[in-house]
């Protein structure tokens, strides 16, 4: 059996969170609903995370950087790499087709939530050593996403 792409994975996922989403707005107000949906997708984050490094075994930032390609599966994401060492991985997304998908799905307003807030608590559940700073995002209106990693032994 193929295995699914994690474009294909986040629009399953955000076809099931949408109707639960709308009706958390109503009961508990948008506010509310936000902060459990980004909890929620932290954790799973996290959680997923930790099967990727028990699998690889290698949770450098070698193995790390090894990952791109199955974010970049489907053609979900373009990329324009600015370094790669032992220490620090630096690229820009260029294009977001999962910022395109939420937004045709009417959920580009919790976008960040369900993808973008990810990427930082997936650094935790890998490898604590590798932290990621970001100052901007297609999903918040940029041009591009800029994703610099750095790795630091021992966390």
């Amino acid at each position: 059996m193929t295995e699914r792409s994690i474009l294909q994975k986040r629009r399953d996922q955000a076809e099931a969170i949408k109707p639960i989403y709308k009706e958390m707005t109503r009961v508990l107000g948008v506010e509310r609903a936000r902060d459990i949906l980004e909890s929620a997708i932290r954790q799973a984050a996290v959680a997923e995370a930790r099967t990727y490094a028990d699998r690889d075994g290698d949770t450098s930032l070698a193995g790390f950087v090894d990952l791109l390609g199955e974010w970049n599966a489907d053609g979900a994401i373009e990329t324009e790499i600015l370094h790669i060492g032992d220490d620090r991985f630096d690229f820009d997304v260029t294009r977001c087709r999962f910022a395109e998908m939420y937004r045709e799905m009417g959920l580009g307003e919790i976008g960040h939530l369900l993808s973008c807030n990810r990427d930082g608590a997936f650094c935790e559940g890998y490898d604590p050593g590798i932290a990621l700073e970001r100052k901007q995002t297609i999903m918040a209106g940029a041009e591009r996403c800029t994703f610099r990693y750095r790795y630091v032994k021992d966390g």
